[in-house]
């Protein structure tokens, strides 16, 4: 699999990403933007891509004993 592909998702990876994704919609709707104030959604997303990043080593992981 190349990096670039997203792993397919287990139903509780699905719910994680699925939940911070929610958490960051939230962020963003709170942000008033009145006091310059664009909201860091940086740890979030850094969450996100390590739910993606265990995916693809579980995937691999299988692949390799699968063979």
């Amino acid at each position: 699999m190349s990096s670039n592909q997203q792993p397919r998702l287990t139903v509780g990876e699905k719910t994680q990403i699925a939940w911070l994704v929610a958490r960051m919609a939230k962020r963003g709707i709170a942000d008033d933007r009145q006091m310059g104030g664009r909201v860091d959604q940086s740890d979030l997303q850094n969450k996100v891509d390590r739910v993606l990043d265990q995916a693809r080593k579980r995937e691999e992981r299988t692949a390799r004993e699968g063979k």
